[in-house]
């Protein structure tokens, strides 16, 4: 029995314990080290949902200049299509013209009524 016990000694010695001690402060860091990355990440979203905000903001404030020009632009297209006329266009060279107009004869039909009944849709 004393062999076994000293067998069992030596066993015991070369065996290492688990430090439940070093386990705990290994899991306390991971757990610090992940809640410190996801309040990094929590402030890089906030801070970028803010200046897309600011930004919204500031295209909304162009759009509103830009539509207003829009319509000024509008404005000053109808009042100068006003004053077109035909002496306007006779002074820049224009000319009228007669207009002469492309018809399709009938292919291929026979009946002379239907041809002209065509012609008459025009």
């Amino acid at each position: 029995m004393k062999q076994a016990s000293l067998k069992f000694k030596r066993y015991m010695s070369n065996v290492n314990i688990i430090d439940n001690s070093n386990l705990e402060h290994h899991i306390l860091h991971t757990l610090l080290m992940s809640f410190g990355v996801l309040a990094l990440m929590y402030i890089l979203i906030l801070g970028n949902m803010v200046f897309n905000i600011v930004e919204r903001r500031s295209l909304e404030k162009e759009m509103l200049s830009l539509s207003s020009e829009v319509g000024d632009l509008g404005l000053t297209y109808l009042a100068l299509s006003n004053k077109v006329d035909l002496q306007f266009s006779y002074s820049l060279g224009f000319k009228e013209i007669k207009p002469k107009y492309a018809t399709r004869q009938a292919l291929g039909l026979g009946s002379s009524s239907l041809s002209a009944k065509l012609d008459n849709e025009i």
